[in-house]
């Protein structure tokens, strides 16, 4: 009969499940036995490994868990500890089960060691502020530039070096990035909306407008809602009905560009510069502004002009060949001779 030692207790192989659970006294204590062996033998969470795999690996406890999960070794814990503070050797690690904070002694390094630990970490806090600071600096000086150029175009080269040369620097410093803060402020509120929301409420008072301006009889019921309102003009579900941050920042920044050349192609009679590019200026901010609402209110009426059809056949038909047309209409002569049951 094959005989196995486990934890200097002797077992017989062959033993039957209904020995093992039988109510023999002997059978019950090497039951016992067995169990508290299993929870002394060390077997590593991180490697599967027993202590029967290599018996001069350094085994350590590092935290409350109990049974086959409290031990580890030494240096598969030293590697896991490695993954989880990503090069951060202050940070804290717990244990994945009962979420024990790893004890982690260093030994003395001396003063020296100690002082460039101290300056690594005060440098590794101070650099974020320094780059901040640097990052702040450079878009104030970008700003001031952008301001003194401006300044130089819409008053005249000339007039505008004069005007910063007789100024107080500390003037020139405050006023000259206030510019394009200004430029861009003023760009992000919409007057075309005011304008229309007005033309709106107000058009069937004035019927004169109908022949500027298409106000088309809405469904109030039927009006597109956004944010609970469905007189907003900002009602219309389209993509172009919101400025995205950078067309606000490169609209608003060549603002005083195009202001310079309208005013030099359509106010040429003007001498002063500055008054030839406020006039350029309003030209081209009133043109874009009737364009503005011009289109938005043709989307607005084409959204609330929308039907759904019925899905037949012959709707199905004429769907698909208006769609076709309207992204191929270099082709249009060609769709002709395509069979309607094809389309379908």
């Amino acid at each position: 009969m094959p005989i196995a030692e486990f934890g200097g207790v002797v077992m017989s192989n062959n033993l039957s499940n209904d020995e093992k659970t039988s109510g023999d006294p002997e059978a019950t204590t090497t039951t016992q036995v067995l169990a508290v062996d299993d929870e002394d033998l060390r077997s590593c969470w991180v490697c599967f490994a027993t202590e029967a795999d290599d018996r001069l690996a350094a085994w350590v406890q590092p935290c409350k868990c109990s049974g086959t999960t409290k031990w580890v070794h030494q240096s598969c814990l030293q590697r896991w500890v490695d993954e989880k503070q990503r090069g951060n050797i202050t940070r804290k690690v717990l244990c994945p089960q009962c979420k024990a904070q790893y004890i982690v002694v260093f030994p003395t390094m001396g003063a020296f060691v100690a002082l460039l630990d101290t300056l690594e970490e005060i440098t590794h806090k101070v650099c974020p502020f320094i780059a901040g600071g640097v990052l702040l600096g450079s878009i104030y000086w970008i700003a001031i530039t952008y301001g003194a150029v401006t300044v130089m175009q819409v008053v005249g080269h000339r007039e505008g070096l004069e005007m910063m040369e007789s100024a107080d620097p500390l003037v020139l410093l405050v006023l000259l990035p206030t510019i394009p803060v200004t430029l861009i402020t003023g760009k992000m509120y919409n007057w075309e909306d005011a304008v229309l929301l007005c033309l709106r409420k107000y058009c069937a008072k004035l019927p004169a407008l109908a022949y500027v301006l298409p106000f088309g009889n809405v469904d109030s019921d039927r009006s597109p809602v956004v944010s609970g309102s469905t007189n907003s003009p900002a009602s219309v579900t389209s993509a172009n009905a919101h400025l995205s941050p950078t067309r606000i920042f490169c609209s608003a920044l060549l603002l005083p560009t195009i202001s310079t050349i309208i005013g030099k192609i359509f106010f040429r009679s003007i001498n002063n510069n500055l008054h030839r590019t406020i006039l350029g200026g309003l030209t081209y901010i009133t043109f874009k502004g009737a364009l503005k609402i011009y289109h938005k209110q043709m989307l607005y009426i084409r959204h609330s002009s929308r039907k759904i059809l019925d899905y037949t056949e012959s709707n199905l038909k004429l769907y698909r060949q208006t769609k076709t047309a309207s992204t191929a209409t270099d082709t249009v002569s060609s769709y002709r001779d395509i069979d309607s049951e094809q389309i379908i």
